[in-house]
């Protein structure tokens, strides 16, 4: 087999001169879309092929390499007589201006922080600023050299975790006279955040869930529960309001493990793969039936606190593995790859198609992704779950089966995983990526751009499927970083033409706050990309030509000081997007 890594060590000038050939790409990651359809434009600098041409790069990559390094050298090593140092810099000053890609993963560890954009109105974006809107990335000054554990961000407020685990807030809704990021709830070891209308839903390492009012004001009136101190039998009242969710009937060792909220409502999922749901608003107790409970309301709920959590005991018996919660509807995944949603439906986010009588689902639903396969022979198994505003991703990988009328006729590609993402819901800014502008989209439809691709990993030597590392979703827009092969071990001992490289990350959906980064207003129906964060370090190194941004993944390395496992995530939130340094 053709060896694709190899081909990164070419100079720019071969990777131009080579994009109507489908052998090279600038990474050197042969992708390829199964469906048949073309995934998104790279800007000249990633080639897509598809599955069957594979085939063709085995027999035909070595004659075609060997030409291609004969006429273009590698870069060239420095002399003998430089010290180390000297070829260190020397080899680092060739890798940048080589890759755009190089240059990115480095400068994500030399200046780790928070770049942000989209809606301003809030003064989340930039909260010393009064700009209605933020066009392209820009740093948060105040977290220049700063680690994040989570970031989350709504238009008018933002909160995050520090690398201490503790919350800081900032933003129109916390305080009219905030200006930069205020520490609140402190010393609780926060690893994790959800964003309520109202409140904020923050879970600490041991599992307890903190429900944390947005607005200072309400912080400092609101009752303050009391906390243990050093003294024995003695407490004192906390330095802020909040309210503590408790599960109900934990078995041993079980704890909250991950927590997803909308609007209204907040799911908790536990460690021993139940599931549990609370209301998370102050000023709206959920409606349309999202919490899974059959019947609860305002009117019918137990006595007790109101966001007292519940069991969703339909689902008792499944173990739960993955959850994901829009702004009124909610997904749940279990380990044998099924997937149950429930709440509201109005426009089909809960994958089943539109029902004007009954908008409403308020019981765990399973949803049939083998109807969409049908016909097909592949066995599909979902791997995960997303959702933002009214829209739901679903990831799906599928193994072809030999088939009934096949008889003893031999069936290429039998075992080897197709990785794909669907969606459903409102697409009428173009929200569900797959290339229309829907309104309503109950039946979930793939994502062309996000699904059937493969590359070839050195390190198996085999194809592998791409699949996706993460996808968020914001209330109109969604960002989806693949998790592709990536490079981040070249140093003084390798190649001077030896670069790092990282994810791939592509935005599609509603854009009329800028809130894609593209620079632009128009809204996006199919994923794409955008430019790197820091466009003015690309262009320092002389180049014209536009590259795309990629998320640097995690690695150990040296910030202020000391050794920290570092790596960059994306985040979308309502109408504004980010990428913080996260840890």
């Amino acid at each position: 087999m053709f060896n694709t890594r190899a081909t990164s060590r070419v100079l720019p000038e071969l990777c131009k001169a080579s994009r109507s050939s489908p052998l090279i790409s600038p990474q050197c990651r042969h992708l390829s879309d199964s469906s048949g359809s073309p995934a998104p434009k790279d800007r000249g600098r990633q080639v897509w092929i598809r599955a069957f041409g594979i085939g063709l790069v085995g027999g035909l990559g070595a004659a075609i390499f060997q030409s291609f390094t004969q006429a273009h050298a590698e870069a060239p090593e420095p002399t003998s007589h430089k010290t180390k140092k000297e070829i260190s810099t020397y080899k680092e000053d060739v890798r940048d201006q080589l890759s755009s890609q190089h240059l990115q993963v480095k400068r994500s560890w030399e200046n780790p922080g928070v770049y942000a954009w989209g809606s301003n109105t809030g003064r989340v974006i930039a909260p010393d600023s009064d700009e209605g809107f933020i066009k392209t990335p820009r740093r948060i000054p105040f977290f220049d050299g700063v680690l994040l554990r989570d970031l989350k961000l709504d238009r008018n407020f933002g909160a995050a975790i520090t690398e201490r685990g503790d919350l800081l807030q900032w933003g129109t809704a916390y305080s009219n006279d905030s200006t930069q990021p205020t520490p609140t709830l402190k010393g609780k070891d926060l690893v994790s955040l959800a964003l309520s209308r109202d409140r904020i839903i923050a879970l600490s390492s041991d599992g307890q869930v903190y429900s944390v009012p947005v607005s200072k004001e309400s912080q400092e009136t609101g009752p303050k529960p009391g906390e243990d101190t050093w003294i024995p039998f003695w407490s004192v009242p906390a330095s802020i309001s909040y309210r503590l969710l408790r599960t109900k009937n934990p078995q041993w060792g079980e704890k909250v493990s991950a927590i997803s909220g909308g609007l209204d409502h907040v799911l908790l999922m536990t460690s021993g793969g139940r599931l549990f749901s609370a209301a998370a608003s102050g000023e709206r107790f959920p409606s349309k039936g999202q919490l899974g409970i059959p019947g609860l309301t305002w009117n019918t709920r137990p006595a007790g606190p109101y966001d007292q959590p519940h069991e969703v005991v339909t689902l008792r018996g499944f173990d739960i593995v993955g959850i994901a919660a829009g702004d009124y509807h909610s997904l749940v995944l279990d380990k044998d790859g099924r997937i149950f949603t429930f709440g509201d439906n109005s426009l089909g986010q809960l994958g089943f198609d539109y029902n004007s009588e009954a908008t409403v689902i308020d019981t765990p639903s399973l949803l049939p992704i083998q109807r969409l396969y049908q016909g097909s022979n592949m066995t599909p198994k979902a791997t995960g779950v997303s959702a933002g505003g009214s829209n739901s991703f679903i990831t799906v990988d599928a193994t072809p089966v030999a088939g009934q009328s096949d008889g003893n006729a031999p069936q290429r590609g039998l075992g080897r995983i197709t990785a794909d993402t669907f969606s459903c819901g409102q697409g009428i800014w173009g929200g569900l990526g797959n290339g229309r502008w829907t309104h309503i989209q109950g039946t979930p439809t793939k994502i062309k751009a996000l699904s059937g691709l493969f590359e070839w990993d050195e390190t198996t030597n085999r194809i592998v499927p791409i699949r996706l590392a993460r996808i968020s979703v914001g209330s109109t827009h969604a960002s989806a970083t693949m998790d592709n092969v990536t490079r981040i071990s070249s140093n003084a001992k390798t190649s001077a033409s030896d670069t790092n490289y990282g994810a791939d990350v592509l935005w599609w959906g509603g854009n009329e706050f800028y809130q894609l980064g593209t620079g632009k207003r128009n809204n996006l129906s199919s994923p794409g990309y955008i430019a790197p964060l820091d466009i003015d370090a690309d262009r320092e190194k002389g180049r014209r030509e536009e590259h795309r941004f990629q998320v640097t993944p995690g690695k150990c390395v040296r910030v202020n000081g000391r050794n920290v496992n570092l790596e960059q995530r994306v985040e979308c939130g309502r109408f504004v997007s980010a990428v913080y340094s996260g840890v």
